[in-house]
């Protein structure tokens, strides 16, 4: 088929990360970093959050049922490589994508920040899970700045000693902790403000996740300044075989590989 007649490369990325709207944009017509023609791009969107930053090109929101149906879906519309682009703790979908792209013959590539690296000062606790990490809590502290999200608030609901403060986007549901402030905020966030909360609300113990990025960043410094221990739960480990980018730049430049590589065979 000559080059003028080829429908574009379809792009699927799995979405909901500021990185993945990043590459949604760098691949976008006006300002496509891929050799050729722009490709098609679909973002999807696990639709957890009420009101989500949406990006550029198609969307879909939803779940795919499993790793058939995503494979079902690769399949169905054409999709010529696969991003995995979601957050570092959304193991269950990236675990789905490896599958599915296995089953689809669809290239798959995770796209992940960089996670964060303790420096001079920093007094972290590393633990592999949300229970461990209310396990830690009684030792270190009872006024926990919590940032792990509203969806596991259900490990820390028996610390009744402890009050939490809770930053998500949206409002949490229960099971949560019954002592608890809730505040609703996205990032990014400012060293100053950080530095304000733990002030104000005297906290001294934060717990996070490993999500990396700079947007989310400021409240190690601020827990650094302030001598407050981070108990920070590691990142699970990606499905084996997967290749990863560090950000957007990189995954352009291997869907350009990918693509050269399809029309050369």
């Amino acid at each position: 088929m000559p080059d003028a007649a080829r429908p574009p490369r379809h792009v699927l990325i799995l979405g909901g990360t500021t990185e993945a709207r990043r590459l949604a944009a760098a691949l976008a017509p006006e300002s496509a970093m891929v050799p050729g023609a722009a490709p098609r791009v679909t973002t999807s969107l696990a639709g957890r959050v009420a009101a989500p930053r949406l990006p550029a090109g198609e969307v879909r929101i939803g779940g795919f049922g499993g790793p058939e149906g995503l494979a079902r879906w690769l399949r169905e519309h054409a999709v010529d490589a696969l991003i995995d682009a979601t957050h570092p703790f959304a193991d269950t979908i990236s675990h789905n994508a490896a599958l599915a792209a296995a089953t689809a013959h669809v290239p798959l590539l995770a796209l992940r920040r960089p996670g964060w690296v303790p420096g001079p000062g920093d007094t972290w606790h590393q633990v592999t899970s949300l229970d461990e990490a209310a396990a830690a809590l009684p030792a270190l502290g009872t006024r926990v700045f919590l940032t792990t999200g509203r969806m596991g608030l259900a490990h820390f609901a028996h610390l009744t000693d402890h009050w939490f403060l809770v930053r998500s986007v949206d409002a949490p549901e229960p099971p949560y902790p019954p002592r608890m402030t809730t505040l609703l905020d996205r990032g990014p966030f400012t060293l100053e403000g950080e530095r304000a909360l733990l002030r104000d609300h005297r906290i001294d113990v934060l717990v996070t996740k490993d999500s990396g990025a700079a947007a989310t960043a400021a409240k190690l410094t601020a827990a650094r300044e302030a001598g407050v221990p981070v108990v920070v739960v590691r990142r699970p480990p990606l499905p084996e075989g997967v290749p990863v980018a560090a950000d957007p730049d990189e995954a352009a430049q291997w869907l350009g590989r990918i693509f050269s590589e399809a029309i050369s065979h």
